[in-house]
């Protein structure tokens, strides 16, 4: 890395993915469900937030950008994720689907899309 991209990188305090709704206020329910808190940065704009991680949720939706949109978590449990959304019964309550943990090349591999298309991707890789 150059000096110019070390002194630029020691600038920046946090990077916030902004994830497209088609019905933000759905989008907003689902996520405080799955444990994420709520911040109000405009009425379009919320940052939301898991502990340390954040996110910007905006009412904003194109239906291609959305459904090739996706985040990946990579979590200590995998499995400790999977049994917390199962237990929130998300697939019946908002219309989205899961796909259960499953081995890949590189580690395990759980899946929910939210309400607009959206996938994440919930990985535990052995070597961390």
């Amino acid at each position: 890395m150059s000096s110019s991209a070390r002194n630029l990188a020691a600038t920046v305090h946090v990077m916030r993915p902004v994830v497209p709704a088609k019905d933000f206020d759905i989008s907003k329910r689902f996520y405080i469900d799955l444990g994420f808190e709520p911040r109000e940065l405009t009425e379009r704009l919320f940052e939301m937030r898991l502990g340390a991680f954040r996110f910007l949720l905006q009412n904003y939706y194109v239906k291609d950008w959305a459904e090739n949109f996706a985040i990946h978590l990579l979590v200590s449990d995998v499995n400790a994720w999977w049994h917390h959304i199962v237990s929130l019964n998300l697939p019946q309550r908002y219309g989205t689907k899961t796909k259960p943990p499953q081995q890949e090349g590189w580690g395990v591999v759980a899946g929910i899309v939210d309400p607009s298309g959206v996938l994440w991707q919930i990985a535990e890789t052995p070597n961390l």
